[in-house]
């Protein structure tokens, strides 16, 4: 009894001494080219490496949000109000254009043209209001077109070729009416009667062999020599002196009449019919 309880005391005790030796070497750290490494429990180093490692992934990852999902979120605004854009530029230009056309429709486009005709306008009913208070129809003026425009104010030619309202034009329209041509085609215009400026009349009627003098006649032009003005003779007064209708004598000064020597003009007759 004493061997056999001994024989099992001793095996037991030899178990437990293997079990311990087997316990210690799985806990022991293991040697590997020359480094310890504990398998029971990480080192201080591995649990840094670890949180090391883990930080980095999580910045790493926070970088990555924090980049991309502005940029997809851009693009999902963008998505979002791209179409409704779209359509909305397609309703403000259509809006746009029918607004225009109402514009268009009320007022009317005034273009350089319309402002010119607005300018014209303006300026003939000045002219007439001021030819209409000056009485120049009560002392005889029967010159057709008293409100056009002037040069110095922008105005054009007459009918009869020369410009609105000057003294050559004047007396252009005396020899017309004096020849019974009051409406168009005139009988005398720019073109057959005499080019230029007044002061080249008397050789333009030279030219034509037309007959000039000193002699004052009524319905006669009246040139002032060296000058560049003309007269129409309306009247002959019994010293000798000349009665003068005219235009522009002033500069634009429009309808006058005047009492002036007959030697203070050169005299062109009126052109045969």
């Amino acid at each position: 009894m004493r061997q056999a309880g001994g024989y099992r005391s001793t095996e037991v005790a030899a178990s437990s001494v293997a079990r311990t030796r087997l316990a210690k070497k799985a806990t022991a750290p293991r040697v590997r080219d020359g480094v310890r490494r504990d398998l029971a429990k990480p080192s201080a180093n591995a649990w840094r490496r670890k949180l090391q490692s883990a930080g980095v992934m999580a910045l790493v990852f926070g970088l990555f949000a924090s980049l991309t999902l502005p940029a997809f979120a851009d693009q999902n605004d963008l998505a979002e109000f791209a179409e409704p854009a779209d359509s909305q530029t397609v309703e403000v230009t259509a809006a746009t254009t029918d607004l225009s056309a109402n514009i268009r429709d009320s007022y009317g486009v005034t273009n350089a043209a319309d402002l010119r005709r607005m300018y014209a306008d303006a300026i003939r009913q000045q002219n007439l209001a001021a030819y209409m208070n000056s009485g120049a129809r009560e002392l005889g003026d029967d010159y057709p077109w008293p409100d056009q425009l002037s040069r110095p104010q922008g105005g054009g030619l007459s009918p009869l070729n020369y410009y609105y309202r000057e003294c050559v034009d004047f007396v252009a329209w005396r020899l017309n009416r004096d020849a019974g041509s009051t409406s168009a085609p005139f009988r005398w215009v720019w073109s057959n009667l005499a080019q230029g400026s007044a002061y080249a009349w008397k050789r333009e009627w030279e030219s034509k062999g037309w007959p000039t003098g000193p002699t004052p006649v009524v319905g006669a032009v009246a040139w002032v020599p060296g000058g560049n003005h003309v007269g129409y003779v309306s009247g002959i007064l019994s010293d000798g002196s000349v009665v003068i209708e005219e235009y522009n004598y002033a500069v634009d000064k429009g309808y006058g009449q005047r009492i002036a020597p007959a030697s203070a003009f050169y005299y062109l007759y009126a052109p045969p019919a």
